[in-house]
């Protein structure tokens, strides 16, 4: 298996999952950013599951479980992600 940048970060995003799996949920007791952190990770932990494996995923039902996030906790990532990747585009070599 060859090791690609995707799956280094995928497969942070499922370790970060498993340690933040306590904070989970409208009763955690922790920061916010330990929360919203513990949510993020959840929620795109299928899709890293899916890098680790090699196969495709659904970006749209990985953008709508951001929006899902973001409802839950009042965040805005799915609404920012398409402007990054604008702003990163403008600063390609």
């Amino acid at each position: 298996m060859s090791m690609t940048q995707a799956k280094v970060l995928a497969f942070a995003i499922t370790e970060i999952r498993q340690l933040l799996a306590g904070y989970l949920g409208s009763q955690a007791d922790a920061d916010l950013s330990v929360r919203i952190a513990a949510h993020l990770a959840y929620a795109l932990h299928n899709q890293a599951h899916a890098v680790l494996e090699g196969k495709p995923f659904d970006t749209q039902q990985a953008l709508r479980a951001l929006g899902a996030v973001d409802s839950m906790l009042g965040t805005e990532y799915e609404r920012r992600l398409p402007g990054l990747m604008t702003e990163l585009a403008g600063q390609a070599p």
